[in-house]
């Protein structure tokens, strides 16, 4: 595997990172691997493969996604190729069926042992929930076994992410649709502290109240969903639905900019201080994302232009989640500071 950067590849070493408690530096940009039902696996680890030649470093795969195999194909190409595994950022995550302590380990040792690696950067709980959804279901299924959050239940989980922290097996844990009141319960149980919070941000969206929180606890934030996810499932879609890279707003600036939209919300977070791991299958997409990530800052008065554009959009609601028939998808995400039960 060879790259011709003065081409068009960006080095790595000029990529930004976000510091995490620890000390370790995690690439502010990765390159997402939910392929939406519209991609194989195939194509995502072809995606990968690619998007490792022109200097991602920073990969974030699940489970779920069904794909760590291919992806992990593309991990051992890149490294017969020349990149050492010390430099790769690897992420995955626990899906909601393997909760239970007995299940935590043999579902972290599956994920290793698909990508290809003896440990992971970071490995985080995908939802807070254990309620289990076929793949490809519409937003009506439910689990019939379907519960709340159940503090107690997730810290049995989160401690045996610790104990994978003690094996070697994973470097830093984390979670990932956590809402404040959650983490406050966690950051008040845990001997090892999150990471990290993988958690819905973009310019439509940008949570500033959870953002200030995880910042303020030594939790870095990781954005998914970082362009407003315009390839995400029919079924995640709803009339009130808005497009951040359709704002005026942004597109001015862009315009301005010489840049895309899906460039000015790259750089927008990046500056902010999250981490994106925007998604594409597509060269030209990737690639646009990564040199904004090492473009030259939007200026102060751009990023107020952009702070002043959220419209609290969620687009990934997670209704299939709920554990009663009477709810609606935002007793989800704690709205009014209490969890639900």
């Amino acid at each position: 595997m060879s790259v011709d950067r003065e081409r068009d590849g960006i080095d790595p070493g000029s990529v930004p990172g976000v510091r995490l408690a620890s000390g370790a530096s995690i690439p502010a940009i990765g390159i997402g691997t939910f392929g939406s039902d519209k991609y194989g696996p195939k194509e995502i680890g072809n995606a990968v493969l690619g998007a490792l030649e022109v200097g991602y470093r920073h990969i974030d795969c699940a489970s779920v996604y069904g794909n760590e195999r291919e992806v992990g194909d593309a991990v051992r190409l890149a490294t017969l190729g020349g990149i050492p595994r010390r430099e790769l950022w690897l992420t995955s995550k626990l899906w909601n069926d393997e909760h239970a302590p007995s299940k935590v380990r043999v579902a972290c040792e599956r994920s290793l042992s698909h990508l290809g690696t003896d440990y992971l950067d970071l490995y985080l709980i995908h939802w807070p929930f254990p309620n289990f959804h076929p793949p490809h279901c519409d937003v009506s299924a439910r689990s019939p076994d379907a519960k709340p959050y159940i503090h107690e239940a997730y810290m049995e989980t989160w401690q045996e992410l610790e104990k994978l922290v003690v094996r070697g097996l994973v470097r830093h844990i984390g979670s990932s649709n956590m809402t404040a009141p959650k983490l406050k319960l966690l950051l008040r149980d845990a001997k090892i502290k999150p990471a990290a919070n993988e958690m819905e941000l973009h310019p439509h969206f940008q949570q500033p109240e959870l953002f200030d929180f995880v910042v303020a606890n030594g939790i870095a934030p990781i954005a998914y969903s970082p362009l407003g996810s315009p390839s995400r499932p029919e079924r995640d879609r709803t009339p009130d639905d808005s497009v951040d890279m359709a704002d005026p707003v942004l597109l001015e600036i862009a315009a301005r900019a010489d840049l895309t939209p899906a460039a000015v919300c790259i750089r927008w977070g990046i500056q902010r201080g999250h981490v994106v791991i925007p998604f594409s299958v597509k060269r030209n997409q990737y690639l646009d994302s990564l040199r904004a990530a090492v473009a030259p800052p939007l200026p102060e008065r751009d990023m107020r232009a952009l702070a002043g554009i959220d419209r609290n959009c969620r687009l990934i609601k997670g209704q299939v989640f709920l554990w009663r028939e009477d709810q609606s998808w935002e007793e989800l995400w704690d709205v009014d500071g209490v969890i639900a039960t």
